[in-house]
């Protein structure tokens, strides 16, 4: 049990982070389906801090530090999507499979030639990366708890707070709801996207830094964030684009999620499956319930829009 309830806890806090990240582009109206590149780059970039500076800084500085790297480089790559999106009227959807799929590519590159570069040209350099997760780890009596749950409830509070309570979020909701509305009463639909797609980047980039930080000390970039993204696009839906419905989609994936993790040391290891089937489960989950909810969802309804102000 306790290490179900760990293992939720920390899949949960990763699942939540970039869901709400999607919420937020997706409420401004822009799809972002680029999170699994993101979350890639953004963990890259907070694990080269502590790679490079993990001896030579404080802990408390140290976690500040890589944790503003891997938002800065999410929202940097975000960019991206939101040039392609909203400037230049792309389509969404193959702008952000592209970035998905270009995210691996220059994580494998950079991680290689820094190895290689490290090694001095001796043999072939690996796509991993080793530091040490000491300092973003705490025990509270049997539980181990990683600082990125905390942030994470403060993030959700935070996010609930800006999007249903203050005007900012009235404006970022309706440009993605009526974006010609909006602007007939002097929103800039355009900036208030961007804004949208850059929120998402630096929570999606935190998010890949909270995926492979608490859990190993030692990360294959070849294999990305495998599949945590495209999970935490099926948490936004299910959880209706509300922050804390996702929470609570958030715990419901994870406890899927875990299972492949704790069933070598529980009484599923009696049942003799791969670890495999349990890895599959959260997505068939998330197949299944969507299949039977996603006609109920309420999106918001630009969302996928290209925003041209000269055709209102």
């Amino acid at each position: 049990m306790v290490l179900l309830v760990k293992f939720t806890l920390l899949y949960a806090t990763v699942m939540m982070l970039v869901a709400l990240g999607g919420m937020f582009s997706e409420r401004s109206g822009v799809i972002n389906i680029a999170l699994e590149g993101i979350m890639a780059i953004g963990g890259l970039a907070g694990v080269f801090v502590l790679s490079l500076c993990g001896g030579s800084m404080p802990a408390p500085v140290l976690v500040i530090v890589s944790i503003l790297a891997s938002m800065a480089a999410g929202v940097l790559y975000s960019l991206l999507l939101a040039f392609s999106a909203i400037t230049l009227k792309a389509d969404q959807t193959i702008g952000g499979t592209a970035l998905n799929m270009l995210a691996t590519a220059i994580a494998i590159v950079i991680v290689k030639a820094f190895n290689n570069s490290s090694a001095a040209g001796n043999g072939a350099a690996s796509a991993k990366l080793s530091y040490n997760n000491s300092a973003f780890i705490y025990r509270v009596g049997p539980f181990t708890v990683n600082i990125f749950l905390i942030l994470g409830i403060i993030i959700l509070i935070i996010s609930s707070v800006f999007l249903f309570r203050t005007k900012w979020g009235l404006r970022l909701r309706a440009c993605g709801e009526h974006p010609q509305a909006a602007d007939s009463v002097g929103v800039n639909v355009y900036q208030w996207r961007y804004i949208g797609v850059m929120i998402s980047g630096a929570l999606g980039g935190l998010g890949g830094f909270a995926y492979i930080v608490p859990s190993v000390t030692t990360w294959n970039f070849e294999v990305g964030v495998a599949g945590a993204g495209f999970l935490a696009l099926a948490v936004m839906i299910f959880g209706q684009w509300k922050p804390y419905r996702i929470a609570g989609a958030a715990v419901f994936f994870a406890v899927f999620r875990s299972l492949a993790n704790i069933a070598d040391s529980t009484a599923l290891a009696g049942l003799g499956w791969s670890s495999n089937i349990y890895n599959m489960m959260p997505f068939i989950a998330s197949m299944i319930i969507l299949a039977f909810t996603s006609k109920n969802s309420h999106a918001p309804k630009a969302e996928g829009i290209p925003y041209d102000k000269g055709a209102r």
